[in-house]
């Protein structure tokens, strides 16, 4: 470890991590329960038809599901009654994605996203 005091500087979503006195600044990626939600909602409000829940607003959603020490996990439902779970990896962003249809009990891999590329997209 490089000599000098240790210190976590959070710049927004990233995290400064810095060695005082001669030391070295590193920049660390480093996503929050906050940045995974709103990511995750602006990729289905831009990847879903969401007319169906114009005048039903109860049939769409997205909310958070669980933690671990990883990542964090939110999840979209679709009018068809079918879930998809986001698993976003909180040092990386890198957002796993799951599709199930409970009707017919099917889990399929549904592809991988950059959370970070859709924190700041409008829906």
């Amino acid at each position: 470890m490089p000599a000098g005091k240790l210190a976590y500087i959070f710049l927004g979503t990233l995290l400064l991590k810095y060695w005082g006195s001669k030391g070295a600044a590193y920049i660390i990626l480093h996503s929050t329960t906050i940045d995974a939600f709103i990511g995750v909602s602006n990729y289905c409000h831009s990847a879903y038809d969401w007319s169906a829940a114009e005048e039903n607003p109860s049939i769409m959603y997205v909310e958070m599901g669980d933690e671990t020490d990883s990542a964090y996990q939110v999840v979209f439902r679709s009018y068809t009654g079918a879930f998809v779970y986001f698993n976003v990896d909180k040092s990386s962003g890198t957002t796993k994605i799951e599709e199930y249809v409970p009707a017919l009990n099917v889990r399929s891999d549904a592809g991988t996203i950059e959370i970070y590329d859709y924190l700041n997209t409008k829906h």
